[in-house]
């Protein structure tokens, strides 16, 4: 059984949506969510699903010491769901190809240092884009420039509001993510 270890800052959602789907599949599982957020509601999610939790401090995140916890559980994929910190560079050196995040943009666009969450929808609207979607790409040492895994478009309306658009990129995470994640560690196996 693959494992897989899920980084979240916030509520979750997609964490425990990734849980929930290979709670009963074969081949692989979560076995740990790793947060900075002593207050995030994803411990609450993880804690509800029976998957430990590791909460850390910024500048635990930047020391040995997390490495060496996640080197215990040696995870065949690290996955960053709603993590809002800059991965550590010493993580991606010891686990090359297997930290992949999520983006609520189609990369390159909208994507660096900041873009997260509304601040991406509020300049997709303002900037009256015709579409836009979801990056699953791997982690490198610059924000949201490693290689691109997989991408998914909706149609952004002239109505639409950031909020509006935040719901259509809910819905694309919710269905696409968990699949990209099992295609790659069948890849893998």
């Amino acid at each position: 059984m693959k494992k897989i270890v899920v980084f979240a800052s916030g509520s979750g959602t997609n964490a425990e949506n990734i849980i929930k789907y290979f709670k009963s599949g074969t081949i692989g599982e979560v076995v740990g969510i790793f947060t900075n957020n002593a207050n995030a509601k994803v411990i609450e999610r993880a804690k509800n699903n029976a998957v430990p939790v590791e909460i850390f401090t910024k500048t635990e995140l930047y020391e040995s010491d997390l490495l060496q916890k996640i080197n215990t559980i040696q995870p065949d994929l690290i996955v960053l769901a709603g993590f809002l910190l800059k991965f550590p560079d010493a993580i991606i050196e010891a686990y090359p190809d297997k930290i992949i995040n999520i983006h609520p943009a189609l990369l390159p666009k909208y994507g660096g240092k900041g873009m997260y969450g509304m601040h991406v929808h509020k300049a997709i609207v303002e900037n009256k884009e015709k579409e836009t979607g979801i990056t699953i790409h791997y982690v490198n040492e610059n924000y949201d420039e490693g290689a691109t895994i997989f991408q998914k478009q909706v149609t952004v309306l002239g109505t639409d509001t950031p909020e509006v658009v935040a719901e259509k990129i809910h819905e694309l995470e919710q269905k696409y993510f968990p699949a990209v994640i099992e295609d790659l560690l069948k890849a893998k196996s």
